[in-house]
């Protein structure tokens, strides 16, 4: 099997935790959902996607047919991570666009039904891609006395390159800051209180606070002195004088004929006065603020009673997303064991995706492989559809 121990010794003497591990070998450890009507549900399975290094040792969580819903989770010995740093991280390819749909964990304490995993679910913690079309980002969310609260700004959208493993790597630390790193760089770190509304507001208006009634807040007004000009001419239009009623005009069957009228030649337009400086302006009012008595921080913000469960609960239109290599542990040493194995995989994945798409590569003998390899396995795809 290919997994991660679950504790290891650190230089300092202190035991790092991994917390929960999987490399996907198979579901055991997962409960699948039914939380769906079957008609709009699928299983997820276990399977390797394009251009792996291996199959066997790149085996991994796979969405396999369109359109439809998938929710699967597994559970854990329950920790807080209260005083301590706690890290996720996972990979996710897509083996073509997923056009609308997500690809993000979510992370939260012990569910008593794990078969009823799904949307109405209470989670602590909800990370990694979502697309629909070209909105498109890292989803980070924080659950904060029962409210699920995003990020005010986005996180940068990886998941670009078909075919391609990325690694997504949460970190929260004690200090309530938080990372975010997409294939081992750094595309996120900031603050809980800073950039979630996880909080009231340090300062609200004070409600006793009322503007004075002979408050003026019009900076300008129609100058008194300005007199419209006795010659100034408002009629935009006049009488032709000069149009003759039809010789056949009949009275009786056409009406009261009316000469036509014509743009007046003197029109100056509407006619109103000069503005001037307002001597009675107030300038603008503001109401003062108070401490909000509501407002109190934390000390551990980042910190939650319990997590005991990991889960994926997607939709996608475009199935074909792969997700493997998931640790949930608390020391940046044994992500880094995990994360050497994408590593590995995304070098052969990037070659054999070059290969695949060069034209200078492919004789006509080998394009007619491609396509008759093509068709086998849309059959293939057939065939388990009807299944």
């Amino acid at each position: 099997m290919k997994q991660v121990a679950a504790a290891t010794a650190l230089a300092t003497g202190v035991a790092a935790e991994v917390f929960f591990s999987d490399t996907f070998d198979d579901m055991k450890k997962w409960t699948q959902s039914k939380w769906k009507p079957a008609e709009e549900h699928a299983d997820f399975e276990i399977k390797a996607g394009k251009w792996s290094a291996d199959e066997k040792e790149d085996l991994s969580l796979a969405t396999t047919k369109d359109a439809k819903f998938y929710a699967a989770s597994a559970s854990f010995k329950p920790f807080s991570n209260k005083g301590k740093t706690l890290i996720v991280q996972y990979q996710a390819k897509y083996d073509k666009d997923i056009e609308c749909g997500g690809g993000y964990l979510k992370l939260g304490p012990k569910m008593e039904k794990p078969e009823e995993f799904g949307d109405p679910t209470p989670y602590n913690i909800m990370f990694g891609p979502d697309k629909c079309g070209y909105t498109k980002r890292t989803h980070l969310i924080f659950s904060y006395k029962g409210k699920n609260v995003l990020k005010k700004s986005d996180i940068s959208y990886k998941q670009e390159q078909d075919g391609v493993s990325n690694l997504y790597r949460l970190i929260v630390t004690p200090e309530n800051k938080v990372k975010v790193e997409i294939d081992m760089e750094e595309v996120y770190s900031g603050d809980l209180e800073e950039d979630w509304d996880l909080l009231p507001p340090t300062e609200i208006l004070d409600p006793e606070d009322k503007k004075p009634e002979d408050w003026v807040d019009e900076e300008y007004m129609d100058d008194p002195e300005d007199k419209k000009p006795e010659d100034w001419v408002e009629e935009e239009e006049i009488v032709d004088e000069e149009a003759k009623k039809p010789e056949d005009w009949d009275n009786e069957e056409d009406g009261e004929w009316e000469a036509p009228k014509k743009k007046n030649p003197a029109y100056k337009g509407a006619w109103s006065p000069k503005r001037v400086k307002n001597p009675k302006y107030s300038g603008v009012w503001e109401q003062k603020k108070i401490p909000n008595p509501e407002y109190e921080k934390p000390e551990a913000l980042y910190a939650y009673d319990e997590f005991a469960f990991v889960g994926l609960d997607l939709w996608q239109v475009k199935a074909g997303a792969f997700f493997d290599n998931l640790i949930i542990t608390d020391d940046v040493a044994e992500a880094d064991k995990m994360a050497k194995k994408w590593q590995k995989l995304v070098e052969v994945e990037k070659e054999k995706l070059k290969v695949a798409t060069s034209t200078t590569t492919t004789t006509p003998g080998e394009a007619d492989e491609d396509i008759e390899d093509d068709k086998d396995d849309d059959d293939d795809d057939d065939k388990d559809e009807e299944e």
